[in-house]
């Protein structure tokens, strides 16, 4: 039992707080029968605060009492509640020199400008980055993965340049930080702090006293935690687990650990498994243990109940640990614990915001109190001070964070950056903490650790890269020695008792196959070496000190030649390994070393410089020579040197054969070497004089060395050049894909900079440095093409393809290494990334992903790319919605093109020397121009005698046999062998380098040296400037001989052989003339032929119209059967096919909103013109729009919206009997395919169209146009006559029962849910020709299904059964619902065109007509014993319905008004279109009349708003006095006539008058449509252009306008009895008309720039279901609203487990939803169950998708890629979209994994 436990108890409870709080920890356990709950973390936190004010609260609260903090209540969200000493507030008082440390919340939005940080670590919050001007910098953009970094903001280490933040004002310029010169181990820096409080001493006391007993309890407790959550095997190893519980009692809990492998249904369902719990229970602790990292799956005393838990939920590899509840209780403590220290850093006294952090601070850096831990009884923790001396508080965090679960540890990384950002001093105290334990924090990231995301060794990347810190912690800490001898005992596998042995033991060796070339984790420890030796002051250190590099030295020796390759010359390899995956691995990371090494030798003296170089090439030599035990003895050979005689010379070379010996591709001191030797300009004879006499580099090396040193140091590198000629040339073809997969890793444009490229340097360098004749001798051997550049072409290995192809590979590197100028002319690092950015778009525009492809990384990641890339190229935005953004090379930077650039491949190459010379004949008008080479133009240094290779007879050999083998194999096969013209090619490039490097003495040897036959090159080449078979090289070489002759005239005289050009010029013009004269002759055939036919044509027409009346009327074709090819035609049963689905698109005008009232006063004249854009609409947008203000998604309420059934067509057509044959093979296809998620529901009737992958679900008939005349009568006296017609017909009672009970004059049949409905009737011997009844059936299926789907939605009062008319009604809520929708995706869509019609193609036109088709078959079916199928009864039943005299009767007794006159429309369409010229003036003047009560029911209690635009009148010549014409519809209720007074008055008739415009706009919009499918004939021709969209209108439709009804007596007595008849309801029944919405249709505004959303305290992503801000969101894009994106905490309970975005679908659009998945930059379609995701409507500044925000830049929204999602939406496209997504994938897990 502990001491305080012995001394107190609850009886005599201590007075003084901290006394009090131990006496709570320590008996906190027992009190709450270790029963952790909310409660529990209250008590905590409640002593917590009392010890650490004591009696001065009132420093801390507003209301100086510390009850005022409620239970579970943070200290700093109270503070920030109630503003207590600024807490809360944007920001401090600005401190000069003060970071701005902002410590990151989990998906905050961080910059980082490259142009202005110092690298990649130094990042600007929100509102730091929009304080400061980056235009035109290169900004990325990062979402916090975590808690943790902060914003480096004022700190001057961080930044290139001051970036002028007004929050964070410099220091003083005279005080930099400084690396200090001692240790800090024991050492409590100060903060300068001129905000501080006067804080009482006993306050300050009481703080310090509580802060350190809180992290010694934390301490004592994280003693006997366990490092790693290993699950225990046995009873017995549970119980002897060490515990901090004195009475050790016997109940233990089962804990579950967080991982970032499985996912949640993975854990739910092992849980379930394992314990029984329910569903809910399962989900909870899920969530739970996702949130804080672990929970408590079980609690019990049965132990072997707990085992058998634990070893099941292991089972799949999840973390599972079984502690003693004591423990873990105590454990929990030590979370709230850590909690309450991260709300002290966010928390101040009085305005004082420093002080508690550095009191924090003071006491992490103090050592631990002995006499209150458990050091004395706890081995584990006395094993730290054998490694640490005097190891502080801060130490034993570091050390026991792998101990913690995921909360806490994010939690004390918040502490330590909020310690970090107090000053530099503690910045470095930190620092130095850090790297004092660093081997055992690498130690448990390596080994241990479950939750690497969340390792302490990740805050390395705070602290290596500040310079100040970086450079002490290597000077006084050997940082550096202490990773390379980590790196070491790592990878010779020195690992005991998971702990990497340090130091480690020297000599022993790596084996790839061993645990730690597999494991991943190696490459942080890599890149924090890379971070460290990156700071130029650290860098000046490794140059000065020969200690750094001969360390590193020894580690790249331990990676030398390591998994070697031996070629398989007999047999295929039977089993390829992936070791060599994981060596590539660390060879990239180590290259990346290797690199930054290098990079530091150019802050070198000459003479550590020359010191360092000789010290890597001994030790190359050692290891190459075997003197060092490195590689393996059995696979690489001592070395051994061999005479090799070429051109009359022996030279000693290395004996080595390649096709028989191993081989490896990783040696890190070659490379080495490669870095050291880019700096030998320093190295000039003026600066070498002083120091070691009057030497060259050469001279000094051959002094220093081995004599052979310097030809073994290239060995390596000539070896692996031949490999990989010998792999491409497919001499390894036995090793398999892993000998490929090498070369391609080798050769990639991540690794080529860095090993590739090193090995051709280094050949280049030894061309310099050995001289020529030696080096082209041993890459001959090495190549093994000795004997062929002796004019012997047989091989002892290669065939003659083979040795083609050789030489190919030769001459590439031979051309490199004499012509490649970037390392021998020291270019600068901007050059260098200007010419990899011209050489690699001279292929051709691309996009900027692609050219990062062809670039190395290291070029790629520097500050100046982007700048150089704007300087040599022009950018192309994206202008469609599926382009990227383009970089296309501006035209003069073309002369900077190298077609031999050592970087292009053979076809790059030639392709680029293609576009070269079309480039130069459009320039100078040559039709064969040649493109000459640069000199290599190397002023000074070693490099100054590379071309001086021109000049010996050895190259000019390797030319000569070059051309010669290649004529002589194009002669003797009679054809051009593979390869030899490229090896034609590379050879004449060979002598124009040679010509322009040194002219006169490379012609000289031309003419002199003598080979074959007596033969000089110069002889050869005047063979072949007339040879056949090598036109295509004669300006090449006529060039080349006109060079030389300058140099050696007589001797190009006496060789060059001279035809007579003057015999061919005139062969030629005779030919020309012969073929002038063929082209006459033909034309003249021509045109003959052509007269002859139309002769006999018209002959054939005068014949034929002589027998038309004789012939039968031919029928109408609609193309060809998508299944069967047969043409339809009408003789077999065909139909259209198309999708019906439920629809939410139509919107009601809003009664709350002023906003959407002046838009109304604000549309435009034409709805087919949309509002100008907000912003200018270039991409990227310019600086001035790239700032938007909190986001407005804006969007529109499905609250408004109507629901309806859409019909579409796909344009496409089948015979009725393929369908019925289609929809069998989907069954069929379903049930063999039984695990796949189909694009279509077969029980919802659906099918995919097998042409176009549309969805569809019915056939639909296809009808003509009718060709009936529409009558003529005027409209007066068609009223008239209509008049006296149904007077005189008799009552039909039949026809009344067919119709609604209410009054409606509506029509049972046509109700979806009709239970009088029944198949349509067809006897043998009476044949539809058409089948139009199957089709229409199809319909009504599928319309019923939907009808009850929707009922709730629903606003009409259906019949109640057995009644009939139940459900949809298919006029308004099929036909008129389609119509309406087709009319508004027209909306906006900015058509130069004359009206609507212009924009829809003919298969709507034809969908309408097919859909009227089959409502006029079922309103036939009651009928069938009629002639005319009921269509008389019918249409004199709308005409009542529409003349007021008829009101009285029972069926009309509703008021017309209160329905959609546009739907009584359709319905005369659909039994009589004649009539539609007359009926459509009845119906405009109904839909006039219910605008004006709409308007009066809508503004009746809404005096206007100062916002609404004060329009004048402008339509008097269409609505006459609109003030009038309201009064004349109201004047029959004397309510709605006061209320219109008032609305008059108060509105304006202008404003009046807009909005009867705009409002019934619509109406005459959807009526041309309707009346244009099926009468056209009805529709008169329109007037000038120059008119109103509405004036327009009225006239194609002939319709009087309202300003002329005086003259239409029948139209004003419609009027006056349809407004008296709504009246006289209204006073009954409360209820006024909705008015639509009439406006063009959008889509919720999303910011123009995506980061936006992203703001530090910005509630923009918001859930009001959660009323959280979710890790993962999405924005309904119609209607703005924020939902979680697949998460838990939003989930249905109902087993079908579908998130928020599917249970808001169904509220907001019904069957399809439509999101932007934000933090996934992604749009996401649903439909039914099912969805998609796609592109999303944001671009980065390089015009190109970033899908997950992967690659880190800002977003901007592209207008063209947005608008197209809002045509899909419009169109009711979502449904085939995700269709054909889920088509064109094979899929069995559900749409969510695509």
């Amino acid at each position: 039992m502990s001491f305080l436990f012995q001394k107190l108890n609850t009886r005599d409870r201590p007075g003084d707080g901290l006394s009090r709080l131990r006496f709570t920890l320590e008996t906190i356990p027992t009190s709450r029968k270790q029963n952790f709950t909310a409660a529990t973390r209250a008590e905590i936190l409640s002593e917590l605060y009392s010890a650490f004010w004591g009696q001065h609260s009132y420093l801390f609260l507003p209301n100086a009492n510390a009850s005022s903090l409620s239970p579970n209540t943070l200290l700093s969200e109270a503070q920030k509640k109630f503003g207590f000493g600024g807490n809360g507030r944007d920001e401090d008082p600005p401190v000069p020199g003060r970071s701005c440390g902002r410590i990151f919340q989990k998906g905050e939005s961080c910059y980082r400008c490259k142009d202005c940080s110092l690298d990649d670590s130094c990042v600007m919050c929100s509102r730091c980055f929009h304080a400061t001007d980056h235009t035109g910098h290169n900004v990325s953009f990062y979402l916090s993965q975590q808690p943790g970094g902060c914003c480096d903001c004022g700190d001057s280490e961080a930044w290139r340049h001051p970036v002028g933040c007004p929050y964070h004002p410099p220091a003083d310029p005279n005080v930099q930080p400084r690396a200090s010169t001692r240790t800090l181990e024991n050492w409590t820096p100060k903060v300068y702090n001129p905000h501080r409080a006067a804080i009482p001493h006993e306050l300050r006391d009481s703080m310090s006293r509580t802060i350190a007993y809180a992290l010694d309890f934390l301490l004592d407790t994280l003693d006997y935690s366990p490092d790693e959550a290993n699950t225990p095997r046995t009873e017995k190893e549970v119980r002897l687990q060490p515990s901090a519980d004195p009475l050790m009692a016997d109940m233990y809990a089962v804990l579950l650990w967080n991982d970032e492998k499985h996912s949640f249904d993975e854990v739910i369902h092992i849980v379930m498994d394992a314990t029984g719990c329910d569903y809910e229970t399962a989900s909870a602790l899920a969530n739970s243990i996702d949130e804080q990292g672990r929970d408590v799956v079980e609690m019990d005393k049965n132990v072997g109940r707990l085992l058998q838990i634990a070893q099941l939920i292991a089972q799949i590899d999840l973390g599972v640990t079984i502690r003693r509840v004591h423990d873990y209780f105590r454990e929990q403590i030590a979370a709230v614990v850590i909690e309450w220290i991260v709300d002290l850093t966010q928390s101040r006294v009085g305005s004082d915001y420093i002080t508690i952090r550095e009191l924090i601070s003071s006491e992490l850096l103090a050592p631990r109190k002995k006499d209150s831990s458990s050091l004395t009884t706890n081995q584990e923790a006395t094993k730290v001070y054998s490694e640490v001396r005097d190891p502080a508080r801060l130490d034993w965090m570091f050390l026991y964070h792998t101990r913690l679960w995921k909360k806490p540890r994010l939690s004390l990384k918040q502490v330590y950056v909020s310690v970090l950002t107090l000053s530099h001093e503690h910045k470095l105290a930190v620092a130095v903490h850090f790297a004092n334990v660093y081997h055992r924090i690498i130690d448990s990231y390596l080994l241990i650790d479950r939750e690497a995301e969340t390792s302490i060794k990740y805050f390395a990347l705070q602290l290596f890269t500040v310079p100040s810190i970086a450079q002490h912690i290597v000077r006084q800490h050997n940082i550096i020695s202490r990773l390379l001898a980590i790196i070491t005992a790592f990878f010779t596998d020195q690992i005991v008792n998971k702990r990497v042995t340090y130091p480690p033991v020297p000599g022993l060796e790596v084996d790839v196959d061993k645990f730690p070339f597999k494991s991943k984790r190696f490459m942080p420890v890599f890149s924090d070496l890379r971070y460290i030796c990156s700071n130029e002051s650290v860098q000046q250190l490794i140059a000065d000190n020969h200690d750094y590099i001969a360390n590193f030295v020894k580690v790249c020796q331990l990676f030398m030649g390591i998994n070697p390759n031996k070629r398989a010359a007999a047999n295929h390899v039977e089993y390829e390994t992936e070791a060599w995956i994981n060596v590539f691995n660390v060879t990239l990371s180590l290259s990346r070393v290797v690199k930054v090494y290098g990079e530091a030798y150019s802050r070198a003296s000459a003479k550590n410089l020359i010191t360092t170089i000789l010290m890597v090439i001994s030790e190359i030599f050692a290891v190459c020579t075997l003197e060092v035990d490195r590689l393996d003895k059995s696979k690489y050979p001592e070395i051994h040197f061999h005479r090799v005689t070429f051109n009359g010379t022996s030279h000693d070379v290395i004996q080595f054969d390649v096709m028989d010996g191993w081989v490896s591709f990783h040696h890190a001191l070659h490379w080495l070497l490669a870095e050291l030797f880019k700096h030998t300009h320093l190295l000039t004879r003026e600066i070498l004089d002083p120091l070691i006499g009057n030497l060259t580099l050469h001279e000094v090396i051959m002094q220093n060395t081995v004599r052979e040193a310097m030809l073994v140091s290239i060995e390596f590198p000539m070896r692996i050049l031949t490999v990989i000629a010998q792999i491409r040339t497919g001499l390894w073809v036995r090793n398999g894909f892993a000998i490929r997969g090498q070369l391609l890793h080798y050769r990639d444009f991540m690794l080529r900079e860095l090993c590739y490229d090193q090995d051709l340097f280094l050949v280049q360098t030894a061309f310099a440095l050995l001289g020529p004749s030696r080096v082209l001798v041993s890459l001959l051997d090495r190549f093994q093409l000795t004997d062929w550049f002796s004019g012997i072409m047989e091989h002892q290995y290669y065939d003659s393809v083979q040795s083609a192809s050789m030489v190919e590979e030769f001459f590439y590197v031979l051309i490199t290494c004499l012509s490649e100028d970037g390392n021998a002319k020291r270019l600068s690092v901007p050059e260098v990334i200007r010419r990899e950015i011209i050489h690699a778009l001279a292929v051709g525009a691309c996009t900027f992903t692609d050219l990062l492809k062809r670039i190395a990384e290291r070029m790629v990641d520097d500050v100046c790319f982007e700048r150089v890339l704007s300087e040599v190229a022009a950018f192309k935005p994206p202008e469609g919605t599926s382009d990227s953004g383009l970089y296309e090379l501006k035209d003069e930077r073309f002369d900077d093109v190298n077609p031999f650039f050592y970087h292009y491949t053979r076809n790059k190459r030639e392709e680029v020397d293609g576009l070269l010379r079309e480039r130069l004949k459009k320039q100078s008008g040559d039709s064969d121009p040649v493109i000459v080479p640069k000199p290599l133009n190397v002023l000074d240094g070693p490099f100054v005698t590379l071309p001086d290779a021109f000049l010996t007879s050895d190259l000019m050999q390797i030319i000569f046999y070059a051309i010669h083998n290649v004529v002589n194999l194009t002669d003797s096969s009679g054809t051009t062998p593979a390869s030899t013209e490229a090896i034609a090619d590379q050879a004449m490039h060979l002598i124009m380098l040679g010509l322009v490097e040194h002219g006169e003495g490379f012609s000289k040897l031309a003419c002199e040296a003598i080979y074959h036959d007596g033969m000089t090159l110069l002889t050869l080449l005047c063979s072949l400037e007339h040879h056949a078979k090598f036109k295509t090289f004669k300006p090449r070489v006529n060039w080349i001989l006109g060079e030389i002759s300058k140099h050696q005239s007589a001797a190009v005289q006496a060789s060059r052989h001279v035809t007579d050009d003057s015999k061919s010029r005139a062969a030629k013009a005779e030919d020309a003339k012969k073929r002038a004269a063929k082209a006459r002759q033909n034309a003249i055939m021509k045109n003959f032929a052509a007269a002859q036919a139309t002769f006999l044509e018209n002959l054939s027409d005068d014949e034929s119209d002589e027998m038309v009346a004789e012939e039968e009327p031919s029928r109408i074709s609609y193309g060809s059967c998508i299944v069967c090819q047969e043409e339809l035609d009408g003789v077999k049963s065909f139909g259209q096919l198309g999708f019906l689905q439920p629809s939410k698109l139509l919107r009601r005008l809003p009664d709350d909103s002023f906003e959407h009232l002046a838009e109304v006063l604000n549309a435009p004249e034409s709805l087919d013109v949309t509002d100008p854009p907000k912003h200018s609409g270039t991409f990227p947008p310019p600086a001035d729009e790239t700032w938007d203000h909190r986001p407005n998604f804006g969007g529109f309420s499905p609250d408004y919206t109507r629901i309806g059934i859409h019909a579409s067509v796909c344009g496409h057509m089948m015979h009725l009997d393929c369908f019925s044959g289609y929809s069998m093979s989907i069954r069929h296809r379903h049930r063999a395919q039984a695990q796949r998620n189909p694009p279509e529901s077969f029980a919802r009737k659906e099918y995919i169209c097998p042409l176009c992958k549309s969805l569809g679900n019915v056939i639909i008939p296809v009808m003509p146009a009718t060709t009936q005349s529409p009558m003529q009568q005027p409209f007066a006296e068609w009223i008239r006559q209509t008049g006296i017609h149904l007077l005189r017909s008799n009552p039909d009672k039949f026809m009344e029962s067919l119709q609604y009970k209410n009054g409606s004059g509506e029509f049972v049949f046509w109700a979806a849910q009709d239970s009088g409905y029944q198949y349509y009737p067809r006897s043998p011997d009476e044949a539809d020709p058409g089948d139009h009844h199957k089709m229409a059936d199809t319909v009504m299926v599928i319309a019923k299904s939907m009808s009850l789907q929707t009922a709730h939605l629903r606003e009409r009062v259906e019949p109640e059964p057995p009644e009939r008319g139940a459900g949809a009604y298919l006029p308004d809520d099929l036909l008129t619902y389609t119509i309406s929708a087709i009319e508004v995706s027209q909306r906006g869509s900015n058509t130069q065109e004359y009206s609507v019609l212009d924009g829809l193609s003919e298969n709507s036109f034809r969908m309408i007509r097919g859909l009227l088709c089959c409502l006029s078959k079922v309103a036939s079916i009651p009928f069938k014993d009629r002639i005319d199928e009921g269509r008389t009864a019918i249409r004199q039943s709308i005409l009542k319905r529409l003349l007021p005299e008829w009101q009285r009767e029972n069926a009309y007794q509703h008021p017309l008004l209160s329905r959609d006159p546009f739907a009584i429309l359709v319905e005369t369409a659909v039994v009589d279109p004649t009539l539609l010229r007359y009926v459509v003036v009845l119906t405009y003047y109904a839909e006039l009349a219910r605008v004006v009560v709409g308007l009066v029911g809508q503004l009746s209690d809404r005096h206007p708003d100062r916002a609404l635009p004060n329009t004048p009148p402008k339509y008097q010549h269409i609505f006459g006095d609109v003030t009038s014409f309201f009064l004349a519809v109201v004047r029959h209720n004397i309510d709605l006539e006061r209320a219109t007074n008032k609305i008059i008055q108060a509105y304006g008739a202008g404003r009046l008058e807009k909005l009867m415009y705009t409002l019934t706009l619509p109406f005459l919009r959807r009526a041309v449509i309707l009346i244009r499918a099926v009468c056209p004939s009805a529709l008169r021709s329109p007037i000038s252009p120059n008119a109103s969209e509405y004036e327009r209108l009225l006239d194609v439709l002939s319709i009087p306008p309202p300003s002329q009804i005086t003259s239409y007596e029948p139209l004003q007595t419609a009027l006056g009895g349809w407004s008296a008849h709504y009246c006289m309801f209204l006073s009954v029944v409360d209820a006024f008309l909705p008015l639509e919405y009439p406006c063009v249709y959008r889509l919720a505004s999303l910011p123009l720039i995506l980061d936006t959303l992203f703001g530090p305290d910005d509630q923009a992503l918001f859930c009001k279901r959660c009323q959280t801000s979710p890790s993962d969101s999405a924005i309904c894009l119609i209607c703005g609203t924020i939902v979680c994106l697949q998460s838990h905490c939003c989930q249905e309970n109902d087993g079908r487990e579908r998130g928020e975005c599917n249970m808001h679908t169904r509220e907001c659009g019904g069957v399809i939803g439509l999101y932007f998945a934000v933090k996934r930059c992604a749009t996401v379609y649903l439909y039914a169950n099912n969805g998609s995701f796609a592109q999303a409507p944001y671009l980065d500044v390089h015009g190109e998708v970033d899908l997950g925000m992967r690659r880190g830049r800002r977003q901007f929204l592209h207008a063209a890629r947005y608008e197209e999602i809002s045509k899909t939406w419009l169109s009711h496209g979502i449904p085939t979209l995700v269709a054909r997504k889920l088509e064109s994938t094979v899929d069995s897990g559900g749409w969510e994994t695509l």
